[in-house]
């Protein structure tokens, strides 16, 4: 059928960042989800929960036109000089001869993320990386090559690729390529010059972000980083949701292997590698780290057995695969060994036991907790030397999801809120150049919000606005989409304000009673209260956003002190890193994931009642 437009033509106009676009969408794009016309269109949207309705990340302002529900039945429309009407792309599609809409900026997948690959190393590691060529002298490897470099490299059997000629013997000394495969090192090269290049890649896979560093194997400097959104973001926004799609739909694993590796990892390894001004066939390993849902579908493993009690996983264990199981078609050498660090349970994944080793909390005395506030929010406790760890599920409220503003923390993205009562007065920082206008909210100010505007008395305990105290910061209680009471946090770019309503407070209270009763159930396994730890490590991008006061002070972090709060960036990406250049540090991750004894929040009988008390504002 042709797709040519024809007398029943729809007509879509649409503003977005600031540009007009104007298309009719083909004939089989017309009973579609608005929110896929748009991704066909090259305008995509945050379809966070992979396009079910359950979250605002597509919302769109019809402001001329008419809409049809997909499945209600029902139509929306704009009356002449009326305000736009709100609605979720997802669950519309185009209905009349012609529609306009504006997509808002924090609905619109082009905004760039403020992407965390910075971290604080807290171990000490040397440089023995998991590729790396041996010298051997020529007398050692006249008597057998495999056994010369067993001698030099004590503890792993020593294997050689069929791709070497062993009765290759140079006049001097031999120079053999060795590769760390996990239970044997494996000899892949044998030359009589050695190399001059050797590159590996540390890969932090997380939900919503990927971050990659290209590294020297020879001397172990960072050549080059990179990083964007997890192309899986598209079909949802969460673990759960695309474990539940793997589960529906068999074709999705492939598509969300795909989306992952060849939409993703692989454009940024180009990326990197043209940035340094080397070569794809230089790469000589590459180590992954991330949830285990994520490695799971980077390896292909189908991930549907994590969705349902009791929730097992199909791999745990440190895992190498050649590049040519990994991807499908890539510049990379076919057998390059790809490494994918070892997890401790479905919702404690590589990311903590990488982090883990990366903070030195393996060897902290303690008692010390690792905390990485996320859609599932994990925890790590040490004690001794035994460690405990938790994932509650705190849900994306702190990313933003399913509140009136909320966004990501990307450009326009208020990312500091200050509320005094004495003088009044409502202050925020927005992320970006100076001058940039607020487009939404994200986690940071979140927390922000809650403790100064409990400390203001703008807030009760309870969550609910106190409209007395509030009326000294002049006209900033209004009517939220008609129905709910909202504060205006400040005007957006449109005609709808920056706001944060009553049910935002309730979503951030579950999210951050989550995480606070998840801490507390880890620190009463050993009879410990906040007071008796040592060092909180605060891991991942919103926590070295967030004000280490703010979290204290709402809740988030309850009975702690600042001094013992420290925010180390990104260690997952540092645990990647330190296993490429060292392989000890490989062994300590692997070991450390074993000893990690998981804590099943819902199997503590006290745990519910630690998180209804948690739901008030501290």
């Amino acid at each position: 059928m042709s797709d040519a437009p024809d007398e029943h033509s729809i007509r879509l106009e649409v503003e977005a960042s600031g540009e007009r676009h104007v298309f009719t969408p083909a004939y089989a794009d017309r009973s579609a989800a608005l929110s896929e016309v748009l991704r066909r269109a090259g305008l995509p949207l945050n379809t966070r929960c992979g396009g079910l309705g359950l979250c605002d990340g597509c919302l769109i302002e019809l402001v001329d036109g008419r809409l049809a529900h997909l499945h209600a039945g029902q139509t929306v429309s704009t009356t002449p000089g009326g305000a736009p009407k709100l609605v979720r792309a997802c669950e519309y599609c185009p209905d009349a001869s012609a529609a306009s809409i504006r997509i808002p900026l924090r609905s619109s997948l082009r905004h760039q993320a403020q992407i965390v690959s910075d971290y604080k190393i807290g171990v000490s590691f040397s440089h023995d990386p998991l590729y790396q060529q041996l010298r051997v002298p020529q007398a050692d490897a006249a008597g057998g090559l495999a056994q010369a470099i067993g001698h030099l490299r004590p503890g792993l059997p020593i294997r050689i690729s069929p791709i070497v000629d062993e009765t290759f013997m140079p006049r001097g000394d031999v120079y053999a390529g060795l590769e760390h495969r996990g239970d044997h090192r494996l000899v892949t090269r044998v030359s009589d010059l050695p190399e001059c290049t050797a590159l590996g890649a540390a890969v932090d896979i997380g939900t919503t972000t990927v971050v990659l560093m290209l590294v020297n194997l020879i001397d172990g400097n960072v050549i080059a980083r990179a990083s964007k959104f997890n192309e899986q973001m598209h079909a949802g926004d969460d673990v759960v949701t695309r474990i539940n799609l793997c589960s529906s739909d068999p074709a999705m694993l492939n598509h969300l292997h795909h989306a992952v590796t060849s939409q993703t990892i692989l454009p940024l390894l180009k990326e990197a590698i043209h940035e340094a001004g080397r070569s794809a066939s230089e790469v000589r390993c590459m180590v992954f780290t991330g949830n285990t849902t994520m490695l799971h579908l980077l390896a292909g493993v189908d991930p549907s057995s994590m969705g349902i009690a009791p929730f097992t996983p199909g791999f745990l264990a440190h895992r190498v695969m050649n590049a040519s199981g990994v991807f499908d078609d890539s510049p990379l050498p076919p057998e390059m060994p790809c490494h994918l660090l070892p997890s401790a349970a479905a919702y404690i994944g590589a990311d903590l036991t990488a982090g883990i080793v990366a903070t030195g909390l393996l060897y902290d005395p303690g008692p010390s907790l690792l905390v990485d506030v996320g859609t599932n929010g994990e925890i790590i406790l040490k004690h001794g030397d035994q460690l405990l760890g938790c994932a509650t599920a705190a849900g994306p409220a702190f990313e933003g999801a399913g509140l009136s503003c909320g966004m990501r923390a990307v450009g326009g993205a208020v990312s500091r809120v200050t509320i005094t009562a004495d003088p009044a007065s409502v202050r925020y920082d927005v992320i970006g150049s100076p001058g940039t206008h607020p487009i939404g909210i994200c986690g940071s100010a979140y927390v922000d919000f809650l403790a100064d505007a409990r400390a203001a008395g703008i807030l009760t305990e309870t969550g609910r606005f106190n409209l007395d105290a509030v009326a000294g910061l002049g006209n900033r209680i209004i009517r939220w989409d008609g129905r709910e009471i909202a504060f205006r946090l400040a005007n957006g770019t449109g005609k709808q304000p920056i706001v944060i309503s009553e049910h935002d407070i309730a979503s951030l209270l579950q999210a951050k009673a989550a995480i606070a009763a998840g801490i507390l159930t880890l620190l009463d396994q050993f009879h410990l209260r906040p007071h008796d730890i040592r060092n909180v490590y605060l891991a991942g991008g919103f926590g070295t956003h967030m004000d280490r006061s703010a979290a204290i002070s709402c809740g988030l972090l309850p009975g702690f002190t600042p001094e013992k709060v420290c925010s180390v960036g990104n260690t997952s990406l540092a645990g990647a890193f330190l296993s490429l250049i060292d392989a000890g540090l490989l062994a300590e991750t692997c070991a450390t994931a074993t000893q990690i004894r998981v804590i099943e929040l819902n199997l503590d009988p006290n745990f519910e009642a630690r998180y209804i008390d948690q739901l008030s504002v501290a």
